[in-house]
């Protein structure tokens, strides 16, 4: 189950993760969605390749830091070698 990232509580943080490494592993992006839903963060795959993941991710902060450490130590079949984080502006309208 997918949430949507327009459903989140006032205290939520809203950030473009970043995964860089040998990440092509076709387990990887599954896992990702796993472990996100299992923290309650909401999530959004916005490109995958061989060495690069991006997501939206969206949740309390101090979740969105055990994502981070999560995909740091991934499944076995993916190297990690960075992972970079930027906040997303919030949209007023």
């Amino acid at each position: 189950m997918k949430v949507s990232m327009g459903e989140q509580n006032p205290r939520s943080s809203r950030e473009r993760m970043t995964i860089l490494g040998d990440v092509e592993a076709a387990s990887f992006v599954p896992w990702i969605e796993r472990h996100a839903a299992k923290l309650g963060l909401a999530q959004a795959i916005c490109a995958a390749g061989p060495d690069r993941i991006e997501l939206d991710i969206a949740g309390p902060a101090e979740l969105i830091d055990m994502m981070e450490m999560g995909c740091s130590l991934g499944p076995i079949d993916v190297w990690v070698e960075a992972i970079r984080r930027a906040p997303i502006e919030s949209e007023s309208g």
